[in-house]
C-alpha cells in the first residue's frame, strides 16, 4: 500500500474511503430504488442498514432446523416476530409467501428466494434451480429477489447462466437481486482452503459484484493460516495476509463487493454474546446488514424478541456510509 492509499487520497487528489464502498444507489432505476428504501429506511433499524430475517432454511435443510423450537416452523412465528422486533423484512420460499403474504403485505418487506435444493444429495457438484420467478416476487408484493449461486461449483457455469437470466428479467421490472455468495465444491475445499476462507468469500464477493448483484450475503470469512502459502492454487497469494484479523478479513471482502452491498449471514446458533460480538464486528467491518436467522427463530420468542432488538439498537448507532460524492 502506497502512501497515498493510506492517506485516502488516489493518485489523481481525489479523497476516497473503504467505508465508501456500500450500496450503489446512483447506478439503479427508480424501482429498485424505491424497494430498497423500504428496507433500508421504511423498516428495520432506518438508518440505511438492513436487517433481514431468512427463512429458507427449511427447503435447504429441511425439518431438522426446527427441532430445538417447533413452533418457528410456522412462519407466522417469524412474521410476528419481524414485525415486532422491526426487522427490514424475511427471507422466504414461494409457498411459503404464498400461503402468508396476503395478510402481512405492507408490514413486513419480502426477500422472495427464488432458487434452491434441498440437502438430500451429495454436495460435490451444488447448484439450486428455479423454484419461482421475478414475475411471482412482483405478484407477492415483494421487494427483492434472493438467488443462491454456488461459486467454485463444478455446475458454476449453468449457475451463472442462470443467475444472468434472473438479473436480466429483475432489471427490466425495477426488482433488487440479493444474491447468497456460496463457495461450494470440492474444489473449493483443495484449491481455496475451505468454504468460510478469506480467499473464497472474497471471491465470492467480487464475483457478486462482477455480475450485478445489488447485494449479497456472504459468511464472515476467517483470515488464511500460514498453510496456505503451501497451496498450489492461485490462491496460495492469499498467505501473505495470513496476519489479519477477521474484522481486517471482512473489510478485504466488502472492498471487493466494491458497489455491490454485502449481509454477513449468522450461520449456526451461538449463544447471545457471541452473536452480539459478531453483530459488531461485522458492522464495524462496514457491512450494509445483517441477515441472521437460525441464531434468532431457533430461540423461544420471547428470547429472539429481544435478541432482535438488541441487534437492531446496535445497527442504528451504526448509520451508513454517505453517497460518494461525484
Amino acid at each position: 500500500m502506497n502512501k497515498n492509499q493510506e492517506s485516502g487520497t488516489n493518485t489523481k487528489g481525489k479523497n476516497w474511503s473503504p467505508e465508501r464502498f456500500h450500496i450503489g444507489l446512483d447506478g439503479l432505476g427508480p424501482g429498485e430504488k424505491r424497494r430498497l428504501y423500504e428496507m433500508m429506511f421504511a423498516h428495520g433499524p432506518g438508518n440505511g442498514k438492513i436487517m433481514l430475517l431468512p427463512i429458507d432454511q427449511g427447503l435447504e435443510h429441511g425439518p431438522r432446523d426446527f427441532f430445538d423450537n417447533p413452533p418457528a416452523a410456522d412462519l407466522e412465528f417469524e412474521l410476528t416476530l419481524a414485525a415486532e422486533a422491526g426487522f427490514s423484512g424475511i427471507a422466504c420460499h414461494i409457498g411459503l409467501a404464498e400461503k402468508h403474504m396476503k395478510k402481512w403485505a405492507g408490514r413486513v418487506p419480502l426477500v422472495l428466494k427464488i432458487n434452491g435444493k434441498t440437502s438430500i444429495l451429495p454436495d460435490d457438484r451444488p447448484f439450486s434451480p428455479l423454484d419461482a420467478s421475478v414475475e411471482d416476487a412482483l405478484r407477492l408484493g415483494a421487494d427483492a429477489v434472493g438467488y443462491t449461486l454456488y461459486v467454485g461449483s463444478p455446475a458454476e457455469a449453468e449457475d451463472i447462466a442462470q443467475f444472468t437470466r434472473v438479473r436480466q428479467e429483475a432489471r427490466r421490472f425495477g426488482m433488487p437481486v440479493i444474491m447468497w455468495a456460496y463457495p461450494r465444491g470440492p474444489h473449493v475445499e483443495s484449491r481455496g482452503g475451505g468454504r468460510d476462507s478469506l480467499a473464497m468469500v472474497d471471491y465470492a464477493a467480487r464475483l457478486a459484484n462482477e455480475l450485478g448483484a445489488t447485494l449479497c450475503k456472504i459468511n464472515l470469512p476467517e483470515p488464511p493460516k500460514a498453510e496456505v502459502e503451501a497451496l498450489s492454487s492461485p490462491f496460495k497469494a492469499y498467505g501473505r495476509f495470513k496476519n489479519l484479523t477477521q474484522e481486517q478479513a471482512l473489510r478485504a471482502a466488502v472492498h471487493s463487493a466494491g458497489r455491490t452491498g454485502v449481509l454477513v449471514s449468522g450461520g449456526s446458533r451461538l449463544k447471545d454474546e457471541e452473536l452480539l460480538k459478531k453483530s459488531r464486528l461485522c458492522l464495524e467491518a462496514g457491512v450494509d446488514g445483517l441477515i441472521f436467522g437460525r441464531n434468532v427463530w431457533q430461540r423461544k420468542y420471547e428470547d429472539a424478541l429481544k435478541i432482535s432488538r438488541e441487534i437492531r439498537d446496535m445497527m442504528r448507532s451504526f448509520a451508513s456510509a454517505p453517497p460518494r460524492p461525484a
